[in-house]
């Protein structure tokens, strides 16, 4: 069994675009930049706010984050974006999900200029991924191509099984492993069997939010498990969706929560912020 250390990947990818931006620098160029807005008080979102203006500063990135009240109106928010949009500085572009209930996170996701729609939720950036066309692509399924390709997992042929139909994970990480010619079984919460389902594939992929979802008998031997979820227990210890002292044990291959897929999250939002980056300055040199 080997683990898939998506932490160590991260930091090797954090690195190389830390480089990057020092190269350009070098050369008198302005650096990338990332834009933020954080809607109301939700304990996980302004950590994971906080996490992201880290990893701009420790990468060089311009780091612009929005704080607004929680009662913001969508109307403001919508004000925020095109601000954002307009801002020359601003290569990428995210608003924290989820919103307060009384917004329409729909419209606000759609209002993103897709060329700076780094977390790849724009339906322009979501129906390229679809016809495997050039794309920005939700930063969690992209880790967890990024970190199969670090340790030569082809998904080409392989059965895979997608638990959890989301928007922003399991629909994007579909496509994903469609686009590269495996073949893929999406489950969610009205699935019948899921036992059924997971037993017969050679790749689990699971991140539903469900602690302990996945257990040994549901998975066969010498199968690739990829742990998306993220839980949180009372004694603050953080944990999966996979049963992962006893699942590990059939395994070929396994992602740890955490320190697996996580890391890698925020390592493909600094990749797509220096794609919209040279994507930008790029078409502004040709104009």
């Amino acid at each position: 069994m080997t683990i898939l250390d998506g932490k160590a990947l991260s930091e090797k990818i954090v690195d190389e675009i830390s480089t990057q931006v020092k190269r350009l620098k070098a050369q008198g160029r302005r650096v990338p930049g990332l834009g933020v807005v954080l809607v109301g008080d939700d304990p996980a979102s302004h950590t994971y706010v906080k996490m992201k203006e880290k990893t701009c500063q420790r990468v060089g990135f311009l780091s612009k984050v929005v704080r607004l009240q929680e009662n913001t109106t969508q109307k403001e928010l919508l004000n925020t974006v095109r601000a954002m949009n307009e801002d020359d500085t601003i290569d990428g572009i995210l608003v924290q999900l989820p919103l307060p209930p009384h917004l329409d996170t729909t419209e606000i996701l759609e209002s993103i200029n897709p060329s700076k729609d780094v977390d790849g939720f724009h339906p322009y950036n979501f129906g390229r991924l679809v016809q495997g066309l050039e794309s920005f692509v939700p930063c969690t399924p992209l880790g967890v191509i990024e970190l199969l390709k670090e340790y030569g997992i082809d998904p080409k042929g392989l059965d895979c099984c997608v638990v959890g139909a989301s928007n922003i994970v399991g629909k994007p990480m579909a496509a994903l492993l469609l686009n590269s010619f495996a073949t893929v079984d999406v489950c969610h919460i009205y699935t019948k069997d899921l036992k059924r389902h997971t037993l017969c594939a050679d790749m689990v992929i699971v991140g539903v939010g469900k602690k302990g979802l996945i257990k040994e008998d549901m998975v066969k031997e010498g199968a690739i498990v990829v742990d998306i979820g993220i839980n949180k227990l009372s004694n603050g210890k953080i944990v999966g969706d996979v049963d992962f002292d006893n699942v590990s044990k059939k395994c070929s291959y396994i992602t740890p929560v955490p320190g697996g897929v996580g890391p890698m999250t925020i390592a493909m939002l600094m990749k797509n912020t220096l794609k919209a980056y040279y994507n930008l300055t790029r078409s502004k040199d040709t104009v």
